[in-house]
């Protein structure tokens, strides 16, 4: 387990440094499988646990904002049952909102990275089981927190079984993750 993450660390991080796996805009192929979603009207967080359900071996998210426990919660349990489950979270909102469920996932042992290069690390995605066939990218306006789902306009859009978006998007996670700082409580 420690190994297949160091390996798909390093693999990440010289892809991410290389700049040479994808050219920047350059459009990819259409492929797989794409599911809209609107809150408060569609049951996105539902949705957004599914797809970390679904997950083999790596979930990647990038949130600005985690509140939502029942999100927290899976990603807890797709670590305990082997999946390698890494997050970054936006450093400001994380001194702003103390029902950030960061201490919880780094006390369950999930590796968390705090971002605070950027006045908003405003990304809110999550990348499934990137390069393989199943591989997920959840991304849109939905931060992942219970006013998201319930108070909200918010928007999410699912890309089923296309690598190499995921791909893609794993690259850039792990280009976030070099910058950042590791969480402690």
């Amino acid at each position: 387990m420690i190994r297949r993450a160091l390996v798909a660390s390093l693999i990440f991080t010289l892809a991410a440094l290389s700049g040479a796996a994808h050219a920047t805009g350059v459009p990819l192929p259409a492929q797989g499988s794409l599911q809209p979603l609107f809150a408060p009207w569609d049951d996105v967080e539902s949705a957004v646990i599914d797809v970390v359900v679904s997950a083999r071996k790596q979930v990647l998210v990038q949130a600005y904002l985690l509140t939502s426990k029942k999100i927290a919660t899976t990603l807890i349990a797709a670590h305990r049952r082997g999946v390698e489950v890494r997050v970054l979270v936006d450093g400001g909102q994380l001194e702003k909102v103390p029902s950030s469920m960061a201490a919880d996932l780094s006390a369950a042992g999930v590796p968390v990275w705090i971002e605070t290069r950027y006045q908003n690390a405003h990304n809110k995605l999550i990348i499934v089981d990137a390069g393989s066939p199943a591989a997920t990218v959840i991304t849109g306006s939905f931060n992942f927190t219970w006013t998201a789902q319930h108070k909200n306009a918010e928007n999410i859009l699912i890309a089923r079984n296309n690598p190499a978006l995921a791909t893609r998007y794993a690259e850039n996670w792990e280009r976030h993750r070099l910058e950042a700082t590791p969480f402690k409580k």
